[in-house]
């Protein structure tokens, strides 16, 4: 039998400024962020909610597909509103993400969707500083935490260096370029942010123009040589970058 849905212990003033919705989703989404809340609890509904906090029902109800829209719980008909796995916050370092994911406890599949050789094209060329013609590797990658879908990685690479596509299953891109004597030891990277297409939603379980993080990033040997082109996009509603800043 099934556990009660939880009913956490929210507290909201009905004369604030504050939306009452916003007041209970933003408590909900504190108590799931700081963990007291765990991953996988189901929440009760939106008419025992409302009830409980002497709110109307679609305020429950906007409170609580707030937190979907964030991506801290799933709302499915027959299950309830449950909440999902904690959010992954990165930070800003030269290290492949299923290490940083593995350091965090989550456990971490990787599925290679695409990998091909071909010959360089100019702009392909240009971005690995190589010439053009020159054998490169394409390699798209979808990276998942705990079984839900995190990144959808694409990485451009000199084909003499590129990790076999059964050794990209295994282990994350840097580690095996280490392993077969290429050490990344510096790179360029920019973060954005964008909508994702139909395709990137779908193979991210997220909504058609979901807000998305892009990373772009070239990484270099310590010979100054372009070891990875890789152009990264990322859930919003799960992931983050996280930056350290020391005073002068």
């Amino acid at each position: 039998m099934s556990s009660a849905p939880f009913s956490p212990d929210v507290q909201v003033v009905h004369d604030s400024d504050v939306p009452l919705h916003v007041q209970i989703s933003d408590a909900l989404a504190a108590m799931i962020m700081s963990g007291e809340i765990a991953p996988g609890t189901r929440l009760e509904n939106e008419v025992s909610m409302a009830k409980r906090l002497d709110v109307s029902r679609p305020t429950a109800r906007q409170a609580l597909q707030s937190l979907a829209d964030r991506g801290l719980v799933k709302r499915r008909r027959g299950a309830g509103t449950v909440v999902t796995s904690p959010h992954v916050r990165r930070p800003m370092q030269l290290s492949s993400l299923l290490t940083d994911l593995e350091q965090a406890g989550f456990e971490v599949e990787t599925r290679v969707m695409a990998y091909n050789t071909h010959r360089a094209t100019e702009d392909e060329a240009q971005r690995l500083e190589i010439e053009s013609g020159a054998p490169v590797t394409f390699i798209q990658r979808l990276r998942l935490a705990d079984g839900d879908p995190i990144a959808l990685m694409s990485n451009l690479i000199p084909s003499d260096i590129a990790p076999t596509h059964e050794e990209l299953e295994e282990n994350g891109l840097y580690n095996r370029l280490r392993a077969n004597g290429v050490v990344p030891s510096y790179a360029t990277q920019v973060i954005g942010a964008r909508n994702a297409t139909l395709m990137e939603a779908e193979a991210l379980g997220e909504k058609r123009g979901v807000a998305l993080l892009t990373a772009t990033r070239v990484a270099y040997d310590n010979q100054g040589r372009v070891v990875d082109y890789g152009t990264h996009i990322y859930r919003a509603s799960r992931y983050s970058f996280e930056t350290k800043f020391f005073a002068d």
